[in-house]
């Protein structure tokens, strides 16, 4: 009678040993069906080998590719054979993953016939935020029709999304983003003293921490470009980088390799204005590499210090939401 194999698991093979010498060293080694898996974890070295030993189990599972019957499919299946098809095509894989590991979280223990609006809105309450929720929901109901498109099933599953939010009823005025403007220009990094006469003061320094917040707003004002595009924005063409022809005043905004998406990234014309500082930030080496830098560096995203400059310009509290996409003034 055939003897079942025994599930992948971890081995500490002992110390190896020649004329009294260790030759090498206790490992820990996967043992699965008859090989072994190195971990590169020694003794002494568990909590490692273990994660190796999780890391090796989830390769090994792939979601079957057959149709079944809505009651035999888990969602965590759905979910990822979607990430498997989908996820290399995203534009911010970053923060797929992170819908995807909250949807997981949440509906991978359940099957695909356990999908009803009644859960979809104890889903929606768990998030705590209607818009968060309503996201992650299409990112399931896109991998559920998914599954589906590709035939692995048959029957109709419907996702209760919430309600949209109301559209945007408040813009900055024009004296507000001029404060605001003013608030980065100004504002002067402040220090603890540690010694001397000032010592347990905190005083400014001569470093202005939100200039390339400034910046980041005035090429906004002028262009009404997305966050993204600007955070990119550089007088060099290149991978990755939306292009600002300083020569003929052109800001190329959808970045170079880019694929074209729904939020459409035409060239758009740079006013004067902007464009006369922008000459001058990349003639006194203000930008380098890209038009807003922190430290050298391109930022990633300017969300913590539009927060700091709208307190400091003492805005109402929430003035930073309606900085979102950048549109700081209608029209």
């Amino acid at each position: 009678m055939p003897t079942q194999s025994k599930s992948a698991r971890l081995w500490l093979r002992p110390a190896r040993r020649k004329n009294g010498k260790v030759i090498a060293r206790a490992t820990y080694i996967i043992l699965d069906a008859g090989k072994h898996y190195p971990t590169g974890c020694f003794a002494g070295q568990a909590e490692s080998a273990e994660r190796k030993l999780a890391e090796y189990i989830a390769s090994k599972y792939e979601a079957p590719r057959k149709g079944r019957e809505l009651t035999d499919i888990p969602v965590a299946d759905v979910l990822s054979i979607y990430v498997d098809d989908r996820g290399p095509k995203q534009r911010n894989r970053a923060k797929f993953d992170e819908r995807m590991a909250r949807l997981n979280e949440f509906w991978g223990g359940m099957m695909l016939s356990e999908v009803t609006g009644d859960v979809c809105r104890r889903y929606e309450a768990e998030r705590g935020s209607p818009g968060g929720a309503r996201r992650d929901l299409e990112d399931l109901r896109a991998a559920i029709n998914h599954h589906a498109k590709e035939g692995l099933h048959h029957s109709i599953v419907r996702i209760a999304l919430p309600e949209k939010g109301p559209p945007r009823d408040r813009w900055l005025t024009r004296t507000e983003a001029a404060k605001l403007l003013w608030a980065c220009w100004r504002h002067k990094e402040m220090q603890l003293r540690h010694r001397g006469r000032h010592k347990g003061l905190r005083l400014p320094t001569n470093r202005y921490p939100l200039r390339h917040l400034a910046r980041f707003i005035l090429i906004a004002l002028y262009t009404g470009t997305r966050a993204g595009a600007i955070a990119k924005a550089s007088p060099n063409k290149g991978e990755g980088r939306s292009f600002i022809d300083l020569d003929h005043g052109v800001f190329y905004r959808l970045p170079e390799g880019a694929r074209p998406s729904r939020k459409r990234q035409p060239p758009a014309p740079i006013p004067g204005r902007l464009l006369a500082h922008m000459r001058r930030w990349r003639d006194r080496g203000i930008s380098h590499d890209h038009f807003v830098e922190w430290n050298g560096e391109p930022v990633a995203s300017v969300k913590t210090a539009l927060k700091t400059a709208v307190r400091l310009a003492k805005l109402p509290e929430r003035s930073h939401r309606t900085l979102s996409d950048t549109q700081l003034l209608p029209g």
